[in-house]
């Protein structure tokens, strides 16, 4: 059987990603589809919308084979680290191929910025550091030494401001790192970009403006002609179950709590926490009574949206610099779920995959799985707090078989 790997969120599975799960089988000619998904905790250092759960049946139904999960060690990390994470994991899979959308839509200029960017590596390290010192974020100084280097000759290069050639342009590189007998595909994201708001006028949003349209109206009738049937009926049973949908405003006062609880020199500790930013953290913790307040009152040049999203991640769960950078690769396959294509394709190669497959986390010790379940325990105490239900954990619940 052939396989298409594919590296997801699904926060929550909506029409564009549908829409990316069958041109993928389409241009490959795949027979399954495998997932690597994130855990309770996403790239960009926020809590996903709903459960691993309840985000892998709106996969399983809506055209997935199987679903994995990305370790938290990687999916809350940067870009490189991410796809490292998930393009190892399809590499582990065997998976022939792996697709990615991209603003861009075509192949040739990914593989032209990963040949430059490894070409003039010295150079391009050199030109970050200069921008770095002149008091510029970290992601932008990354593209302005970019922007700098392409001007070497005339190939058609990445335009890597936009949020998917990133992450694609990334998992090209992983690719080559792990030397893995993969083909690159990418498919034009059509529609909605990453950051646009609802539009009536197509059935295709992005999952940011889906949850902003979740938030601001309260009601999923506004985002139904925009995800599958599937993912609508889990939306409305996790919302008949726990009362509303997670972000960090639902956790904010256990966030608070989790950073007011720490003297400076405690929280420094914690993974991506630098530069004195814990006194900041801790002083206007104090003062902020939502987590909107509180990242107005501490967002910088410096510090981005997302680098305080994560470094807050970190935080919350209790994770250390020292637990978090102890890892290269992932050391396992966690199963979350699969079709009955999905388990043929399992038990025709099971024995020749490359990691341990985990479907019953009891049966296992290993460092990087305990941080994915401290991880799914706290999410699910999030949810507990605000809605008095609880979430089975991962000692109990098994794959799921669709």
């Amino acid at each position: 059987m052939k396989a298409v790997g594919i590296v997801v969120e699904y926060n929550p599975f909506h029409n564009g990603h549908f829409y990316h799960v069958t041109q993928s089988k389409k241009i490959t000619n795949a027979d399954v589809v495998v997932a690597v998904m994130s855990g309770p905790f996403l790239q960009r250092g926020e809590p996903a919308l709903v459960s691993k759960w309840h985000r892998t049946k709106m996969a399983l139904r809506s055209g997935v084979d199987l679903v994995v999960e990305l370790p938290y060690v990687f999916s809350t990390a940067n870009a490189p680290l991410f796809a490292e994470g998930a393009i190892y994991l399809l590499g582990a899979l065997q998976c022939d191929a792996f697709s990615f959308g991209s603003e861009d839509g075509i192949l040739e200029p990914f593989l032209n910025t990963a040949d430059l960017i490894e070409t003039h590596f010295e150079e391009y390290n050199g030109l970050i550091k200069k921008f770095v010192s002149t008091g510029i974020s970290y992601p932008q100084s990354l593209f302005y030494a970019y922007e700098q280097l392409k001007q070497k000759n005339g190939r058609v290069y990445l335009d890597l401001s936009k949020p998917n050639n990133i992450l694609g342009y990334h998992y090209i590189v992983a690719a080559k790192k792990f030397n893995l007998p993969i083909e690159p595909v990418t498919i034009q994201r059509i529609q909605a970009n990453y950051h646009d708001s609802i539009r009536e006028t197509s059935t295709i949003a992005s999952a940011t403006g889906i949850r902003k349209e979740i938030f601001q109206k309260g009601h999923l009738e506004a985002i139904q002609p925009y995800v599958p049937d599937a993912s609508y009926q889990e939306l409305a049973e996790w919302r008949r179950q726990y009362s509303r949908f997670v972000d960090w405003e639902a956790f904010w006062p256990l966030l608070r709590y989790a950073i007011m609880r720490y003297r400076p020199e405690n929280l420094k500790a914690f993974a991506d926490v630098s530069e004195g930013i814990e006194y900041a953290l801790i002083k206007h913790a104090k003062h902020s009574q939502t987590f909107s307040e509180f990242m107005s009152s501490i967002k910088s040049k410096r510090y981005t949206w997302t680098r305080l999203q994560r470094m807050l991640t970190h935080i919350f769960t209790g994770i250390t610099k020292e637990e978090l950078h102890q890892f290269k690769t992932p050391t396992y396959i966690r199963l979350l779920g699969m079709t009955e294509r999905g388990q043929a394709y399992l038990s025709e190669r099971k024995k020749s995959l490359e990691l341990p497959m985990i479907s019953r986390v009891g049966q296992v010790k290993d460092p990087m799985l305990e941080i994915d379940i401290r991880a799914s325990d706290i999410y699910a105490l999030g949810v507990e707090f605000f809605s008095d239900k609880k979430i089975d954990g991962d000692y109990k619940l098994p794959p799921i078989r669709f």
